[in-house]
């Protein structure tokens, strides 16, 4: 690892010592930042396995029931009941904390199941298609929104820890050796310097004993 080039300097020493000071503090708090959001993005992942397993499940119940449905009523009926269902959908943005950082996210507020359709004409097939398939509206709409905070969460892990692999690898390196080199000049000049001190007060020992 080159070290910095700058001039080995007591003041540029003392500023060395400060840059790596602040540089393995950071080096510690991104650290632990990182420590966290994966811990929270491990949380969130595990939350979509969760959701995935749900999904999954009432999809399971689902598409049985509007097959059957089409068996039963016919595919016009359906087409006609599917026509008169409408509802009004709000999606807003949100702001989400996790492991202390904000995050932006999307939500969807679902209005009430209602009942577009008369009784007469229908089945308990069309009644739980409505309820199946607006239970898996549901848990689409929370998987979206937890997809958005993995999907950012995993990004800011991801910078998190370049930031920490350039602290670790070049920057406290760097440093650390940049101090060594000029510590290592300073005391140079040092033990010269002494050995100049003696040198000039042995001549002057050697100079005042002879005689005039």
């Amino acid at each position: 690892m080159a070290k910095l080039n700058i001039a080995p300097t007591k003041s540029n020493l003392l500023m060395i010592k400060d840059q790596l000071s602040v540089a393995v503090d950071g080096y510690d708090l991104l650290e632990q930042k990182r420590e966290i959001l994966v811990m929270e993005l491990m949380r969130m992942v595990e939350k979509v396995k969760l959701l995935e397993d749900q999904i999954d499940k009432t999809i399971e119940n689902a598409y049985p029931a509007l097959r059957n449905m089409l068996m039963t009523v016919g595919g016009d009926r359906v087409e006609s009941i599917a026509h008169g269902v409408k509802y009004d959908y709000k999606m807003k943005e949100k702001s989400v904390v996790v492991g202390g950082m904000n995050f932006n996210s999307i939500e969807v507020q679902l209005p009430k199941q209602q009942l577009f359709y008369s009784f007469l004409g229908t089945f308990a097939d069309s009644d739980k298609v409505m309820v199946e398939f607006f239970k898996l509206l549901n848990l689409l709409t929370e998987m979206a929104s937890i997809r958005t905070i993995v999907w950012r969460l995993a990004l800011e892990v991801k910078k998190t820890q370049r930031r920490v692999n350039a602290l670790d690898k070049m920057i406290i390196p760097q440093t650390k050796e940049t101090k060594s080199y000029i510590e290592s000049v300073l005391e140079e000049r040092e033990r010269e310097n002494v050995f100049v001190l003696k040198s000039l007060k042995s001549r002057k020992s050697v100079s005042g004993g002879k005689p005039q």
